[in-house]
């Protein structure tokens, strides 16, 4: 089980998972968080020499990621019902930005949903995601993960896997797995990255999932 806010609410609330006895676990974006990212304190350092507040920064690019998400969701869903007055005009371009390259890549392809942002727990893992688009895809099940941002980083790859775990254990085909980034200007462009054997990169996520456990108990 978990709980979620609705989808155009910039400050929306962390979704709690939970298993059926009621007890809280992890979700992947925590259990991936564990990981060391040292290439982080040289943008911040950069940002800093341009006289931005790294803080100020990722909020408002989160508010982008947020925004982009939610307009994608729209057009899977239908309901294209926008309520903009949280987030300032710079955010709300950048984020049509995004959603326009996902719309052309939609356009490309035979989507049929299935779950959409739908948030699922692993009670033999004890974690849980929130899976952003599963279905038929082309005539195969596909799981579809979507990123605005510059680049696909490793981390995403491993949260990926447990994504794919959890459709797997809840009675999902998986047969195609890709991540989908919707860049949010011209230079962050958009790229498609499909992927085979996740098996390694979900034996990283699962030892993740173990330290985590690990360090609570320290």
């Amino acid at each position: 089980m978990a709980k979620s806010t609705p989808a155009f609410n910039r400050h929306r609330a962390h979704t709690i998972y939970r298993l059926n006895d009621g007890t809280r676990v992890p979700g992947t974006t925590t259990v991936t968080g564990l990981l060391d990212k040292p290439a982080l304190v040289g943008w911040a350092n950069d940002l800093g020499l341009q006289g931005i507040n790294s803080r100020d920064y990722v909020d408002s690019m989160a508010g982008v990621g947020t925004l982009a998400h939610a307009m994608c969701v729209a057009m899977l869903t239908g309901d294209l019902t926008e309520d903009l007055d949280e987030y300032a005009p710079i955010e709300v371009r950048l984020a049509r930005n995004s959603a326009a390259k996902f719309q052309v890549w939609l356009d490309e392809h035979e989507f049929k949903p299935i779950l959409i942002e739908q948030p699922l727990v692993s009670e033999e893992h004890r974690f849980g995601g929130t899976v952003d688009m599963y279905g038929m895809l082309d005539g195969m099940y596909a799981l579809v993960d979507l990123k605005t941002g510059k680049a696909i980083y490793p981390e995403m790859v491993y949260q990926l896997a447990a994504y794919r775990q959890l459709l797997i254990e809840h009675g999902h085909t998986v047969d195609n797995v890709r991540i989908v980034r919707i860049g949010r200007d011209e230079s962050e462009g958009f790229e498609e990255r499909i992927f085979g054997n996740l098996d390694k990169a979900w034996q990283v996520f699962w030892h993740l999932r173990q330290i985590y456990d690990l360090r609570k108990g320290v």
